[in-house]
């Protein structure tokens, strides 16, 4: 790609050599003057355009061309449509978001400085269907529509502060995209139950950083000590925060199937965190829990009882829950997600997940606190997580029937979820995963 780089920029030093060796006066300009000429050539749509447009259609390409430093610090448009491209890529990346020439395309910026010139080159390029967001990002923001951001609080390793949910209960809601090093691999919930005779934490936290930034806000909260800490399964954001709690002297508790993953796949599991977190990695370790169970575990702490349960199948063979029977309040672990699409793993099981849900429904539970975005309620993880399944399993199943492929799953209608987080991430891939899986059942 460089070379293109390099191609273009010594044809245009030819053609300036040829100009100028032909007595051709090139008159220079501004950029200020190069706005006004392209305003009046490109078509610009305000907030509430851009609002309907994107509400309405969800197959609109909208581009972000600033740079990622920006988007980390002001954050982005909350639209499944957006992507971000910086402007000096635009050329050469935009094929891979919109692949015909009258693909609907709206690109913005933060100050409709570059978003104009922006949205000329792609039209120069063949584009016929391009707008320009001409009220920018900020605008977007005071208006008080969606935004994403990469860090809710900045002088923590944490993604955001922990809440209160309720009497005793405590979570830090991870960021519902994916993990990433801005986030620092806090893109799950940390959550911890204060008692009478110590806390117990649920999630380790996917950094020794992490695990420390959380102990920090629970002795904000209480004096008690940590006494357990439990891993919801063996994936990274849920077990690598381990060795800190290990030097406070908890107890580490895991399902056994857990254990068996930590120790076939620990080394992986640290190795492939170590690649996104780089630095923040300090101190970090896939270790063994000190004690595991099967089908459940009832710890009483204090006055509280706390009931530890291994449902069954459902995102990860070993997803563990933590229900607290007096307050009617399930932590449900990776077996219920919010605000964001759950992803299909190589191991995920998506009818033993359905079934596991009609356990969790049997809870009845007053208040979730799913593995992934805010606490709610049982309808509202019912649509992120089960009705999601329900409803791509049927899809797939038609595409079975017709003896089609990959090209048709990745063909199925996901459109309904394209506001969810991690979407772009993740449709093609959970169609995909369906598809092969569901060919054996």
């Amino acid at each position: 790609m460089n070379r293109y780089l390099l191609l273009i920029s010594l044809l245009f030093s030819v053609i300036n050599l040829v100009q100028a060796d032909a007595g051709v006066h090139v008159e220079v300009t501004n950029g200020n003057k190069m706005l006004e000429t392209i305003n009046k050539d490109i078509v610009n749509i305000n907030t509430q355009q851009l609002k309907e447009i994107l509400d309405k259609d969800p197959y609109t390409v909208l581009i972000d061309v600033r740079t990622r430093d920006e988007i980390v610090q002001l954050g982005a448009i909350r639209r499944g449509q957006n992507h971000n491209i910086v402007r000096g890529w635009l050329e050469f990346q935009i094929g891979e978001h919109a692949v015909n020439y009258d693909t609907p395309i709206i690109v913005y910026c933060g100050l409709n400085l570059r978003s104009p010139l922006a949205t000329k080159t792609l039209m120069n390029m063949g584009y016929i269907n391009v707008k320009n967001y001409s009220d920018g990002y900020f605008k977007w923001k005071e208006a008080g529509l969606s935004i994403t951001v990469s860090d809710k609080a900045l002088k923590s390793a944490l993604y955001s502060l922990p809440i209160k949910v309720d009497e005793g209960v405590y979570s830090a809601i991870g960021a519902t995209q994916p993990a990433t090093y801005e986030n620092g691999n806090h893109n799950n919930n940390l959550s911890f139950i204060v008692t009478t005779d110590g806390v117990l934490v649920f999630n380790a936290g996917g950094s020794y950083l992490l695990a420390k930034a959380l102990h920090d806000e629970i002795k904000k909260v209480t004096n008690q000590s940590v006494k357990h800490v439990v891993f919801e399964n063996a994936q990274g954001h849920a077990i690598l925060g381990a060795p800190y709690w290990k030097e406070q002297g908890a107890n580490i508790i895991a399902h056994k199937l857990t254990l068996e993953t930590i120790v076939k796949k620990g080394d992986e599991i640290y190795q492939r965190a170590e690649r996104r977190l780089r630095d923040k990695i300090v101190g970090s370790a896939a270790i063994k829990p000190d004690q595991i169970f099967d089908d459940g575990l009832s710890i009483t702490m204090g006055n509280t009882v706390i009931e530890l349960m291994h449902l069954g199948a459902s995102h990860s063979p070993d997803d563990v829950q933590l229900w607290l029977p007096a307050q009617k309040l399930l932590i449900s672990g990776d077996s219920a997600f919010n605000e964001r699409l759950l992803p299909i793993l190589g191991h995920t099981d998506t009818q033993g997940w359905i079934e596991t849900w009609d356990k969790i429904e049997a809870l009845e539970p007053n208040i979730i606190i799913p593995g992934h975005g805010a606490p709610t309620d049982l309808a509202t993880v019912t649509k992120f997580t089960k009705d999601y399944l329900v409803y791509m399993r049927s899809e797939i199943e038609k595409v079975l029937d017709k003896d089609g492929g990959l090209n048709e799953a990745y063909a199925i209608d996901q459109t309904r979820y394209h506001d969810w987080g991690t979407y772009n991430e993740l449709y093609r891939q959970n169609a995909s995963r369906m598809l092969k899986q569901m060919e054996f059942e």
